[in-house]
């Protein structure tokens, strides 16, 4: 019997790559001699990320729409005709058994061209509002992957499978490791401490936030582990200083998230579907605040999926800047509070979605999920 072939495709950013590589890893784990392509967008973020984890991509010309630039959005009916003629061509010379998309612009293409030459293929929606373009693709798919309820009013719900967002295991391993955290960060075990992360990137709000009331975080005498981002970082430091004040630690990006994590007694975070995902099996009291930067606002809705649940407190981006440091002071200083909201967080947690969702693609190529 030949080695299974299967197409990830997806990307754009972290949220999707690292799903995707997650799952990859998982298939890679049942059948180490499957042969695996990704395909992704050409100039996007996974065509380093997913090389440098062992897996050969190739990159199609697509993009996303250009909000607010008529002229940049003119080529899109012909990248997106290229890239679905690119697609039947990798489908072609390729043969896949299945085909997966995570979501990001090189989804659709391919996708579609398997839907096209009778591919199976699964779709992992991550957020708890379905994108336009997995909307439509979802309809023939023979399985669809969610990490939320309710997610019928998108899809068949003969085909939905709730098995979570996979996760990197190494960043939500946190277990006893409170103090080698507060070692790393040069930071007091015994203080309160609040994790702000904005991503890679950075959030622009976050960090306003921060900044604007970083007096009266010192003054609690409460611990903040401050990634700003790249973009933001030298800024911040030109005003702060690197050195501002023993209880602050302004990073550009955090290399040992998991010991972030484990340091923290409160996580400051956006809503991106893999964030929540990897807060809910860290089990410690979050404040998210949404980004409104996304396409159909998804991240309040991912938010608002937890706060209906009593699992997370969330503040909008709008009032941030001037609510978000009280709203988290008060909330590290409620036992019972924190307590409530690390309970029934973790009840979310769902630690085996890229075992669940190899499953389901082996089984579509009729291996069983257990070659």
């Amino acid at each position: 019997m030949r080695p299974t072939r299967i197409i990830i495709s997806g990307g754009g950013t972290g949220g999707h790559i690292f799903p995707a590589i997650s799952i990859a890893n998982a298939l890679k784990r049942m059948e180490s001699g499957c042969e695996i392509l990704f395909v992704g967008a050409t100039g996007r973020m996974e065509m380093e990320k997913v090389p440098a984890a062992g897996y050969k991509i190739v990159g199609l010309n697509i993009s996303g729409i250009q909000r607010g630039s008529v002229a940049k959005n003119l080529s899109l009916p012909f990248k997106l005709i290229g890239s679905v003629r690119k697609a039947l061509q990798l489908i072609a010379d390729f043969k896949p058994d299945v085909v997966v998309g995570v979501g990001g612009y090189a989804s659709g293409p391919i996708l579609f061209a398997a839907s096209l030459k009778k591919v199976p293929y699964l779709i992992q929606e991550q957020n708890s509002y379905a994108g336009i373009t997995n909307k439509w693709l979802g309809k023939n798919a023979a399985k669809v992957c969610v990490a939320f309820d309710g997610m019928e009013q998108f899809f068949p719900a003969d085909r939905i499978l709730k098995t979570g967002n996979p996760v990197r295991k190494d960043v939500v391993d946190v277990l006893n490791k409170h103090h080698a955290g507060a070692e790393l960060l040069k930071l007091d075990p015994l203080k309160k401490t609040i994790l702000v992360t904005g991503g890679s990137l950075g959030a622009a709000t976050l960090n306003k936030s921060v900044e604007k009331h970083i007096l009266d975080i010192i003054d609690a005498d409460v611990q903040v582990i401050w990634q700003t981002g790249k973009y933001y970082y030298q800024g911040i430091i030109d005003r702060l200083g690197l050195d501002f004040n023993p209880n602050v630690r302004i990073l550009e990006f955090l290399n040992k998230m998991d010991l972030a994590y484990a340091a923290a007694d409160l996580i400051i975070s956006r809503a991106g579907a893999g964030t929540i995902a990897e807060l809910c099996l860290i089990k410690k009291p979050v404040i998210l605040v949404p980004s409104p930067n996304v396409s159909e606002d998804h991240q309040t809705k991912n938010a608002l999926a937890l706060v209906h649940q009593g699992a997370a407190l969330m503040i909008t981006d709008r009032s941030a800047e001037d609510t978000l440091v009280k709203e988290a002071l008060s909330l590290l200083m409620d036992k019972g509070r924190c307590k409530m909201y690390s309970d029934n967080i973790g009840k979310l947690a769902l630690p085996d979605a890229d075992s669940q969702i190899a499953t389901q693609v082996m089984q579509l190529a009729g291996r069983g999920g257990n070659n």
